[in-house]
C-alpha cells in the first residue's frame, strides 16, 4: 500500500500524528494509498520552516522569481501526460478532462511569468516642495491555500502561482482524497529552482485546517469548497485577522430563449451539465427554457443525448464522457437527491438509479439523470447535487427566467443562449451572478481575468487569478520621502497643506 506523506522543507516526509485516510480508486471502490493526516503541531512546523524560508525568497529580484514560474510552466508540460494519469486515477476524470484541469491551471502560472509588471508600484514626483511619494506592492509572508478534491490540479496552481510570484511563502492543505498531484506539483516547483521551504504541502483534515485558520503567522488564507466550509473558514480566518477568500457552492443555471439554436443548446447543456460527472462548481445544473414550446423542443433534444452518454474509466479510451464520482459517500448523497425529486413530484425523463458498469460494480459510478417540471420548492433545485443530474425548470417568460437565477441564494455562473444581442445585453447588466457566458455553457475566465462569484458561492473582496490574486497576496506600502536642498526653514508643527 503507498503511503503519502507531506512535502516539507524541499522533500516527502512521513506523517508523523499517527492519523491517515484512506485514498480510493474511484472507477473500482478499491482502497490504492493512505495519506497522513497532519497534527497541529506538524502544520505549525511547517509554517515556521516557511516563515524563516520566506524573507530571502521575498528579497528575491521579481523577475527571477518569474523566472521560476517559466521553468515551472516547461516542467508542468513536459509531465502533462504524467499528472493527468494520476490525477485520473485519484479523481476518476476521464483523462482528456484531467489534462485540461491541468491546463486551465498551467495557464495562470503562464500569466504569472508577469510577475514584474503586476508587482510595480506608483510614484509621484514632486508631490510637495521637494518631496516625493511611491508605493511599494509587498509580500504578505506566508499565505494558506486549502483547496478542493474535484481540480486537485487547478486550483491548487490559482493559489500557489500568485502567491509565490508575490514573494510569499504558501502552506499549501489539498484535499485527502486525491492528494497526489499537488504533491508532484511540489516536486516540480524546486526542480524548477523555488527555494525550499517556500511551498509547503501539508496533508490533513479538520485538525490541520484550524490550525492554519488559528495560527498567527499565517496571514491570509485562499478557499474553495462548499458554502458551509467556505463560511466557516471566512469566518474564523477574520475572527483571527487574516485576509481571506472563499469561494463556495453553485447551482448554476442556463437560459434558452425561444430564438436559441436548440441543437447548440443541448450539445452545451449536455457537456456542461454532465462532464467531469457534475463534479464542477462551474457545471450547469439547471436549465431554464422560455415557453413551452421551447421545453417540449429542448427535451425532446436532451434525452437522446442524455441517454447515450458514455460512462466508464478514464482506462476504457477517449470515448468515455465522464467517469465515476469521488467517493461512494457522494455516490450516495447524490442518489438519495434523485429520490427526493421523485418524491416530490419532479419528472425523471432519464433515470440513471439502476446504473451499474460491468466488471467496475463496487466502483463510484452514477448514471446520468434527466429532470424535467422540477420546482423552485424541491430539493433538488434548491441544493448543490454535484453528480449527474441536470434539472429543467420551464419559464414562460424572459422575467421569470432571469428572476430564478437571480432569487437563488447561489451566484457563481450562469448563461444564456439566444440570438438577441438586446436579450443577451439585457441578461448581462441585470443578473446578479459573478461569472455569465453568452452562448458559453461555461463561462470561466482565463487566466487574465479574475475568478469569482457573489452571493453565496464567494467570500471575500478580491477574485481568484487574474490582478485580483497580485492584489490579494500583497499589501501596499506608500512612502512619502523628502531629501535636504540646502533650504534650512526649521521644524514644523503642523500637519503640512497644499497652498
Amino acid at each position: 500500500m503507498e503511503q503519502l506523506g507531506h512535502f516539507i522543507n524541499g522533500q516527502h516526509v512521513a506523517g508523523t500524528s499517527g492519523r491517515s485516510a484512506d485514498v480510493f480508486n474511484p472507477a473500482t471502490g478499491e482502497v490504492q494509498a493512505q495519506v497522513a493526516l497532519a497534527s497541529t503541531a506538524e502544520l505549525d512546523a511547517a509554517v515556521a520552516a516557511a516563515a524563516t524560508a520566506q524573507p530571502a525568497w521575498a528579497a528575491t529580484n521579481p523577475q527571477k522569481r518569474a523566472r521560476v514560474m517559466m521553468a515551472f510552466v516547461s516542467l508542468i508540460n513536459r509531465d502533462m501526460d504524467k499528472l493527468a494519469e494520476a490525477l485520473s486515477r485519484e479523481h476518476g476524470k476521464t483523462f482528456v478532462d484531467a489534462k485540461g484541469d491541468v491546463q486551465r491551471g498551467l495557464e495562470v502560472i503562464e500569466y504569472c511569468i508577469g510577475a514584474p509588471q503586476l508587482l510595480k508600484g506608483e510614484f509621484t514626483d514632486s508631490a510637495g516642495p521637494g518631496i516625493d511619494m511611491y508605493s511599494m506592492k509587498q509580500a504578505l509572508g506566508v499565505v494558506a491555500g486549502i483547496t478542493p478534491f474535484n481540480f486537485p490540479a487547478m486550483i491548487p496552481l490559482w493559489k500557489m502561482g500568485p502567491a509565490l510570484s508575490c514573494g510569499n511563502a504558501m502552506i499549501l492543505k489539498p484535499s485527502e482524497r486525491d492528494p497526489s498531484v499537488p504533491l508532484m506539483l511540489a516536486e516540480l516547483l524546486k526542480e524548477a529552482g523555488l527555494p525550499d521551504g517556500i511551498l509547503q504541502v501539508v496533508n490533513g483534515d479538520k485538525e490541520a485546517v484550524d490550525a492554519i485558520l488559528d495560527n498567527e503567522t499565517v496571514q491570509a488564507v485562499g478557499f474553495v469548497g462548499s458554502t458551509p466550509i467556505a463560511h466557516y473558514i471566512y469566518s474564523r480566518g477574520c475572527a483571527n485577522g487574516k485576509r481571506v477568500q472563499c469561494f463556495g457552492g453553485a447551482k448554476n443555471h442556463m437560459i434558452i430563449m425561444p430564438d436559441a439554436d436548440l441543437d447548440q443548446a443541448a450539445d452545451a447543456l449536455v457537456g456542461a451539465g454532465f462532464g467531469a460527472a457534475g463534479e464542477r462548481c462551474m457545471a450547469i445544473s439547471v436549465a431554464v427554457p422560455v415557453g413551452e414550446e421551447t421545453a417540449d423542443r429542448l427535451i425532446e433534444k436532451l434525452v437522446p443525448r442524455v441517454e447515450a452518454l458514455k460512462v466508464g474509466p478514464y482506462t476504457a479510451g477517449a470515448d468515455v464522457d465522464y467517469g465515476p464520482v469521488v467517493t461512494a459517500a457522494a455516490k450516495e448523497s447524490i442518489l438519495k437527491l434523485v429520490e427526493t425529486g421523485v418524491a416530490q413530484g419532479a419528472e425523471l425523463v432519464v433515470d440513471g438509479r439502476d446504473f451499474s458498469l460491468q466488471g467496475y460494480e463496487d466502483g463510484f459510478f452514477v448514471g446520468p439523470h434527466l429532470f424535467d417540471r422540477v420546482t423552485p420548492d424541491m430539493d433538488i433545485y434548491r441544493k448543490e447535487i454535484f453528480g449527474p443530474v441536470l434539472s429543467t425548470v420551464r419559464a414562460q417568460t424572459y422575467e421569470e427566467a432571469i428572476g430564478l437565477a437571480m432569487d437563488h441564494e447561489y451566484g457563481n455562473g450562469t448563461a444564456i443562449f439566444t440570438r438577441d444581442g438586446d436579450t443577451a445585453r439585457d441578461f448581462a447588466n441585470r443578473i446578479n451572478i459573478g461569472m455569465v457566458g453568452i452562448n458559453v455553457p461555461i463561462p470561466v475566465p482565463l487566466a487574465y481575468h479574475t475568478f469569482g462569484g457573489w452571493k453565496k458561492s464567494g467570500f471575500g473582496d478580491l477574485n481568484q487569478h487574474g490582478p485580483d490574486a497580485f492584489k490579494f497576496y500583497t499589501r501596499t506600502k506608500t512612502v512619502t520621502s523628502r531629501w535636504p536642498s540646502g533650504i534650512k526653514e526649521g521644524g514644523e508643527f503642523s500637519i503640512p497643506v497644499m497652498e
